[in-house]
């Protein structure tokens, strides 16, 4: 968000006249791929000042990852200047971009000039990488006590990792692959990186807390969350030892068993979602299926019954719902007041008017092209009664902003930023 657009309090939005939450928030953005970035996406979209550090040599991965897009459209290989990565553009839009050669001997100093004027750092290094290159928690609270330090890291501080961290690790060890699925597939990978995508959001909570507590008892402090950990937890909300002790099919493929009828009936041309649980519900779906004799069915005529009976059950609804297309089942169960719906594909889902509508979703932005409306992105999924958020801005080039941040922030001279760059700090 561009400064012109706060008004005198220096907290509004000049066009809605709405609060920024996070104005006047700086934060150092020391992280790659997705699951950091995406912290400080969320940070941007609520209106941190995100200052992006990125190596000279090419900068964070995520930029050379395909496909591209330009002015020739979408391309798998780079032709122009103007091709940048769809995932680069996606995920750091709204920062600021500095290069800074992490490695180097003068890149601590630097480093240290601009955490003492910063909110929050942000790193997601393998754990203990940071402190190697002296940029880690200890040096950063020496420099400026308030600090709020996040680290993302695959295990969490200390941990014995045994594995790198990429998401399809996590969700291997998180046991994730095997929630999915039935008895005799092989494991599931989510086709989303679920990994990746969990543990920003529980960073995000633990930095606004911190940010909370600090401004309570003006202490910083080290927020830590593993992606092992996030995914994990999710994982654990299931009661699986209680469902195996039970004798509950861990593995159930299309539906739930344990709250029949409830998950995946397949159809003519495709598959809906269906959620009947309760008597009300499954009542109306046999009047619905014109088999209202079923409710007087021993089998069925009990919530403990039904589940008892879970695959005769369901062949009795995929008996009707195989006949008609999902269009029909959906249309006539949402006349009787039986939750349902389509399953759809993504292309079709991220598309929804009603997620477009409140901008869940979002069209892409180039930083010189300007908007692509068909292609669209995460947007961010949270509203505000008194408050803006998205609208950050499109993704900067490689070290746009290094000259302006120096100086701004770190007070740095232009012959002292031109010496930098001629020992390649910069």
């Amino acid at each position: 968000m561009a400064n012109e657009d706060i008004v005198a309090d220096g907290q509004k939005d000049q066009a809605t006249g709405k609060a920024v939450i996070l104005h006047g928030i700086k934060v150092i953005d020391l992280t790659q791929a997705l699951s950091g970035p995406f912290v400080t996406l969320v940070l941007a979209e609520l209106g941190a000042d995100v200052i992006k550090v990125e190596n000279p040599d090419g900068g964070d991965m995520a930029r050379n990852n395909t496909p591209y897009l330009g002015r020739d459209g979408l391309t798998l290989i780079r032709r122009s200047e103007d091709d940048l990565s769809l995932a680069a553009l996606n995920r750091l839009r709204g920062k600021k971009s500095i290069t800074l050669d992490l490695k180097h001997p003068q890149a601590a100093e630097v480093f240290s000039d601009l955490v003492r004027h910063a909110d929050v750092v942000v790193e997601n290094f393998s754990d203990g990488t940071a402190d190697r290159l002296n940029v880690g928690y200890s040096m950063a609270r020496q420099v400026n006590p308030k600090i709020i330090y996040c680290s993302i890291n695959g295990y969490g501080r200390g941990a014995e990792s045994g594995a790198r961290a990429m998401d399809v690790i996590i969700q291997a060890l998180s046991g994730v692959m095997l929630t999915s699925g039935g008895a005799t597939d092989p494991p599931i990978r989510l086709g989303v990186p679920v990994a990746d995508m969990i543990v920003p959001l529980w960073a995000t909570i633990g930095i606004m807390s911190a940010l909370y507590h600090r401004e309570q008892t003006g202490q910083g402090q080290h927020v830590d969350s593993s992606m092992l950990g996030a995914l994990t937890s999710l994982v654990a909300t299931e009661d699986w030892d209680a469902l195996e002790e039970l004798g509950q099919p861990l593995r159930s493929g299309p539906t739930l068993p344990r709250l029949a009828p409830w998950g995946l009936f397949r159809c003519a041309d495709g598959w809906v979602s269906l959620v009947a649980p309760r008597d009300k519900f499954v009542s109306l779906l046999f009047e619905t299926m014109g088999r209202a004799e079923l409710i007087a069915d021993p089998r069925f005529a009990t919530r403990d019954s039904r589940v008892k009976n879970e695959s005769q059950l369901t062949e009795e609804i995929e008996s009707w719902t195989g006949a008609l297309p999902v269009s029909t089942v959906v249309e006539m169960l949402a006349k009787a007041g039986v939750p349902s719906a389509p399953v759809r594909d993504p292309k079709t889902a991220i598309r929804d008017p009603r997620v477009v509508a409140r901008s869940e979703t979002v069209p892409v932005n180039h930083p010189v092209l300007g908007t692509f409306e068909q292609y669209r992105t995460a947007g961010i999924p949270v509203h505000f009664s008194d408050a803006i958020v998205g609208n950050s801005g499109p993704a900067p080039r490689l070290g746009e902003h290094t000259t302006e941040i120096l100086s701004s922030i770190a007070g740095y001279s232009s012959e002292q930023i031109a010496a930098l760059r001629q020992a390649r700090v910069i």
